[in-house]
């Protein structure tokens, strides 16, 4: 069976020698040490569907004796979602959840009404020279939803779809992608593919894949349309328009989106909601010391900021 075919468009959905609506240049940020490059949010574009926060953690190296320190943190009326290429994180939070992550599986933690967590090398990472890279995404939740208990799933890699055809490997983290389901459960329609593409394919993305959608380059020249990128961009596309990703060398990218969310979304610092209220809300409970503490990792915190 071959995979990757192109699909036939209509007269609403066309190949486009441009269907790239915005480049969203990342900007560089710090999280626990370790430098990120944060494409969402952005002047230009602040959800592509549910995803509203995207952050490429490296690839980067910690010497022995250190690693990633996230304190203690909380969040509401998001979920987050860490998905690594190389190296290892601890995961605690107040659910009394502890999970090392490691490449290719995923660590979903839904928010909700709030939920406090931290994310650290463990120690065995420290112990050695260590390696990080991945990528960490906020994913806002529909408004009926926002206020819903906290929890945390994690899905081992094997549990993931692979489809593998002529030079072309896609990993489904979630969503739907050439008849293949994640297992990965969400509260939104929502897509995230991580692909690897040998020099000289090319893979054809449908419009009807997403209602919105963006590509994110992490290694390796590539074309769409007939623009050439580099890594390190986020390519917001056009809705309704079908396209062809060519490699112009070994390249991996991931694909994010999903359908557009019911409303403006509001973020500051770690607290994302559809009410300015909420948020503030939050900050005075999360000052006052009114959020749940994480068994384990309950001796320090991040204070929020002035």
């Amino acid at each position: 069976m071959s995979y990757f075919n192109c699909p036939e468009p209509s007269e609403e959905e066309i190949y486009s020698d441009d269907p790239v609506e915005t480049v969203l240049l990342p900007r560089t940020s710090d999280i626990g040490g370790f430098e990120v490059q944060r494409a969402l949010p952005s002047a230009k574009r602040r959800l592509v569907g549910p995803f509203i926060f995207f952050d490429q953690m490296g690839p980067g190296e910690f010497i022995t004796g250190k690693g990633l320190d996230m304190r203690p943190h909380p969040h509401i009326n998001l979920a987050t979602l860490t998905y690594l290429f190389d190296g290892e994180i601890d995961h605690r939070d107040s659910l009394d959840t502890f999970q090392t992550i490691t490449p290719g599986a995923v660590n979903l933690m839904t928010a909700g009404q709030g939920i406090v967590h931290s994310e650290r090398s463990g120690e065995s990472q420290r112990e050695m020279q260590s390696n990080l890279f991945g990528i960490q995404s906020w994913l806002a939740l529909p408004k009926d939803k926002e206020e819903i208990a906290p929890a945390f799933d994690h899905i081992e890699k094997e549990k993931l779809p692979i489809i593998e055809d002529n030079g072309i490997k896609a990993r489904v983290i979630m969503g739907d992608f050439e008849s293949q389901k994640s297992p990965v459960r969400f509260h939104h329609e929502t897509l995230y593919l991580d692909i690897q593409m040998n020099k000289g394919t090319k893979l054809p993305l449908a419009s009807s894949l997403a209602e919105e959608k963006a590509i994110f380059g992490l290694q390796g020249h590539f074309k769409v349309g007939d623009t050439a990128y580099k890594p390190g961009q986020m390519l917001v596309l056009h809705p309704k328009q079908n396209m062809l990703i060519e490699a112009l060398e070994d390249t991996r990218l991931v694909v994010i989106g999903g359908a557009a969310m019911d409303g403006e979304r509001h973020i500051w610092w770690n607290f994302v909601s559809s009410s300015k209220e909420r948020i503030e809300q939050a900050k005075e409970d999360w000052k006052n010391g009114k959020f749940p503490v994480v068994p384990g990792d309950d001796k320090e915190h991040i204070p929020l900021p002035e």
